[in-house]
This record gives C-alpha cells, sequence and structure tokens, in this order.
C-alpha cells in the first residue's frame, strides 16, 4: 500500500509539472499583455526576399510562448518585386511582407500598396513613437503603410587596431581623411580606402556619393522637387558628391585596381576586410550586418583577429553624415486571413525590446533610438543632430537614387567628368 500510495503522489506531481509547463504565457517579461484568447489557433505568414530570417524566427519563438497555438512561418519569395502584387491575390496569400521605400511612387507597386493596413489606426494599438520618427513614411493621407523593423545607413567599416598600431587617428573631416591616407600610403598600404567597385549597384562611390547629395538636397527644398522629378537642372545639386567620389581616386585614398578584385558588395567584401591589411572598407550596413557570421568564417581573422567599428564617412569637412533609412519595413495585408492576429503580433512586434532583439541578432541598425545597442553602430549615436538626415521624411524617391548611383559610379570609373555627370542628370539608367 505504501509503494502505491508513493506511485500515485508521484504521478500527481509530474500531472500538476506538466500543467504548468504547457500554461501559455498571460504576459511578457517586457510588460506586453495579450489581447485576444491565447488558446487560439491560426496560421501567420510573413513573405520577404531575405535567403532566412533567423532573427525574425527568434522573435516567432517568443511570440508563441503567448500565443503557443499560432504558427508562424517566413517565406522567401523568388523575384520578389515582379511576384508580390500577384501573391498578394493568391490563395495562399501572406499576412505580413516586406515592403520598401523604393515603392514609393511606383506604379508598378500600386496593385500591393492597394492591400496594405493603416497601421497608423490607433485601433490597432501599435506603438509607433519606438521607431525613429524620421523612418516613418507618412502618405498625403497621413497612413502609415510601412513600418520599420530594421534600419541602414552609409559608412566604412574601420580597422581599429590598425590605426592604433600605425598610430594615425580616425578622420572626422574630408581634410583629416586625406591626411589618414597619405600616412597609410607613407607605411606600405596600397589603398587605404576600399570598397565593391565592378557594378554602379552597391558601388562603393555610391556609398560616398549618396549622402552627400542627400544633404545637399536637404538644404534647398527646390532642389529636391527638380531632383525627384528628373529635370536636368538637379545635376548641380550632384557636384559636390561627385567631386568628393573623384577626389578619394585621384589623390590615391582608393586603389580601383585592388577595388575590382573584390567579387560582391556582401560576402567578399567582409573576408576582404578581415584579411586585417585594410583600414578603411567602404559599405553600408546591410553589409555590416553579415560580419559576425563571417569572423569565425575567416581564416585571417581567427587567427589575427581585431577590433573594428562602422563609422560614417566624413565627406566634408564639417564631418560625415548619418542617413538614416530604413533598410526592411513591413506592411499588413489587409485582406489576409486572420487579420486580428496578424495585426497581434505587429503589435509584439513593434516595441523597443523585439526591435532592439531583432537588430541585435540580425546585427542592423535597430529603428528605436537605442544606436549603442551594438557597439560597431556606437559611432553614429555621436553624430550631431544637424548632421541626420532621414530620406524618407524628405520625400526622396527612387529614381533620384537611381541617377547617383550611376553618375558616381561612372565618374570614379573615369568613364566620364563631373560636368558630363551633372549634364546628363535625369537620363542614368
Amino acid at each position: 500500500m505504501k509503494r502505491l500510495l508513493g506511485i500515485a503522489l508521484i504521478l500527481c506531481v509530474l500531472v500538476t509539472l506538466t500543467g504548468c509547463k504547457s500554461k501559455p504565457k498571460e504576459e511578457s517579461a517586457a510588460g506586453f499583455k495579450p489581447a485576444l484568447d491565447t488558446q487560439k489557433s491560426c496560421k501567420i505568414t510573413v513573405a520577404g526576399d531575405y535567403g532566412n530570417f533567423e532573427a525574425l524566427e527568434a522573435v516567432f519563438d517568443r511570440f508563441n510562448e503567448i500565443y503557443p497555438n499560432v504558427q508562424l512561418s517566413y517565406v522567401k519569395l523568388d523575384d520578389y518585386n515582379n511576384m508580390l502584387g500577384t501573391v498578394l491575390e493568391s490563395k495562399d496569400k501572406p499576412n505580413i511582407f516586406f515592403s520598401y521605400a523604393s515603392m514609393i511612387g511606383n506604379e508598378q507597386y500600386s496593385p500591393v500598396f492597394a492591400h496594405m493596413e493603416d497601421l497608423s489606426d490607433p485601433a490597432l494599438g501599435l506603438d509607433l513613437s519606438c521607431i525613429r520618427p524620421g523612418l516613418l513614411n507618412h502618405d498625403a493621407e497621413g497612413r502609415v503603410r510601412l513600418v520599420p523593423v530594421l534600419a541602414r545607413t552609409y559608412g566604412m567599416l574601420v580597422n581599429n587596431d590598425l590605426f592604433e598600431k600605425e598610430g594615425l587617428s580616425l578622420p572626422s573631416t574630408l581634410t583629416e581623411l586625406a591626411a589618414v591616407c597619405e600616412g597609410f600610403r607613407g607605411k606600405g598600404y596600397a589603398s587605404p580606402m576600399m570598397g565593391y567597385s565592378l557594378k554602379s549597384s552597391s558601388c562603393f562611390m555610391n556609398t560616398v556619393a549618396y549622402p552627400l547629395f542627400i544633404a545637399t538636397l536637404a538644404k534647398n527644398p527646390e532642389a529636391l522637387a527638380l531632383a525627384n522629378q528628373l529635370d536636368p537642372a538637379a545635376g548641380q545639386s550632384m557636384r559636390p558628391a561627385l567631386e568628393t567620389v573623384e577626389r578619394l581616386v585621384k589623390t590615391g585614398c582608393v586603389d580601383l585596381t585592388e577595388c575590382d578584385k573584390i567579387g560582391d558588395n556582401y560576402n567578399k567584401v567582409i573576408l576582404r576586410f578581415f584579411e586585417g591589411d585594410v583600414p578603411m572598407m567602404i559599405c553600408t550596413a546591410d553589409t555590416v550586418s553579415g560580419t559576425k557570421k563571417r569572423e569565425a568564417q575567416s581564416e585571417a581573422f581567427t587567427k589575427a583577429p581585431f577590433k573594428y567599428s562602422f563609422v560614417p564617412i566624413p565627406v566634408t569637412d564639417e564631418g560625415g553624415y548619418f542617413i538614416d533609412s530604413p533598410s526592411v519595413e513591413f506592411s499588413v495585408n489587409k485582406d489576409c486571413d486572420d487579420l486580428d492576429m496578424t495585426n497581434e503580433f505587429m503589435r509584439f512586434l513593434i516595441s523597443n525590446e523585439e526591435l532592439n532583439t531583432l537588430a541585435s541578432i540580425k546585427r542592423l541598425l535597430t529603428p528605436t533610438a537605442d544606436l549603442t545597442l551594438d557597439s560597431v553602430y556606437a559611432p553614429f549615436s555621436k553624430v550631431p543632430a544637424e548632421r541626420i538626415i532621414s530620406p524618407e521624411a524628405l520625400g526622396v524617391l527612387d529614381p533620384l537614387t537611381v541617377q547617383i548611383r550611376v553618375a558616381a559610379f561612372q565618374v570614379g570609373k573615369g568613364e566620364i567628368s563631373v560636368d558630363e555627370a551633372v549634364a546628363k542628370y535625369g537620363s542614368f539608367k
């Protein structure tokens, strides 16, 4: 009898413990309070163009601690830009999908915008105040239909240990940059600055030119309007940016022969930087996002690791700019199944804790105010307010960006002069 009683007590304890484990959390550590039945069962799909999105899957796991019966999944769409409109009309339409500022004003995406929910609707309860205001785009009716979940900017990876070894300081002005490059060349570094330069898309020339071009337009609303209209008169606004690109190449800060050996602006750029002999690698934060994973993939970095950071490129004698732009934005398909739970997930995601965690895992800039979250990006938290520019808030349209990208590439390559590029504004393809 004693043995049977003991077994019965053990079974009771096990049942109790099992019951405790299966009970979902009613509130997250950050204070998120569920607004729906936590036992509800449904499926939510996020569609995008990333090959994988492990950082988002981590958010899925935390959401499932509260809503254990919601099946969340991420799917990559092939030929994303061309297929998105069709997929949103299909039987298996996604609940949430990647959206980009470049879609704004482009008639190709009119069917896509027709499916977007207004995420600024107070009834949804999304805390958009946790996102830096300059990242939010409001349409003519005041609606927010794209919400940034990851941010990006333009700059350069710097090998901090190399600067210390050679007794040189990080430059904060264009004049200092020229002097630092001269100092590195004198110590045997053939190309103090490097970057991808094989094609205009993602070329380092645009990474240098775009911030200065946008800064020039920000000072002149009339010039910005002309630039968005692709009016040739806006070409003069490109001149300071193009002259800076030309100066970096002609003065030997950048050796194009060495840069042309880099096969792409992501994996190859990172691995080349990790060789340890490049003081400054020009790239975007989208490239920087891949650095953490590739530290272990680089034999050179594994053998001789060094401290590195991502800093603004000092393109003027006043300093560099922080171009504060979204990298990935989420939009909700207002015609999806289980719209209530889809909005509940968005309410969970749009918070300081979840957005910071997402950015930390993906190693991109967080869209929240916490720019010191990752020490690699910390230098951008020190950029003065007057040198922080948000293209989305300015109303910069994508056709404008094509003009500066192609113009900067051709000037940097020596294919055309600055004067020729200025005259051709509006005609670059």
